[in-house]
């Protein structure tokens, strides 16, 4: 066989075991949230549990500026489902935004 056609296999070769080694399952283990979504009567909240801490903790709330602002809310879940690609149905989001709002942003009761 040619020097060639040598390197050729064992390139060949290498890209077989690297493929393999790439095809083992990965299992990865995440922490236990530590913070829960506030607890809520609004249609929101059970929105919120379904399509939102699926993707990040709930503990993502709690690092939202106190004072903000029902458009700035609207924006974190446009956001979300834009750049995010979150399964958040559109039908759903104002009912999510105002859950925020009311509970993290600045139409919390005082």
């Amino acid at each position: 066989m040619s020097r060639p056609m040598l390197q050729a296999l064992f390139s060949a070769a290498l890209l077989v075991v690297a493929a393999r080694a790439d095809a083992v399952p990965k299992r990865i283990v995440l922490p236990a949230d530590s913070v829960a979504l506030v607890a809520s009567p609004l249609p929101g909240y059970h929105k919120a549990l379904g399509q939102c801490v699926g993707c990040h903790s709930a503990e993502y709330m709690l690092y939202q500026p106190p004072n903000a602002a029902r458009p700035y809310w609207d924006a974190m879940v446009k956001r979300m489902k834009a750049v995010f690609n979150a399964p958040i149905d559109d039908a759903d989001m104002p009912d999510i935004v105002d859950y925020l709002v009311k509970t993290y942003g600045n139409e919390q009761p005082r």
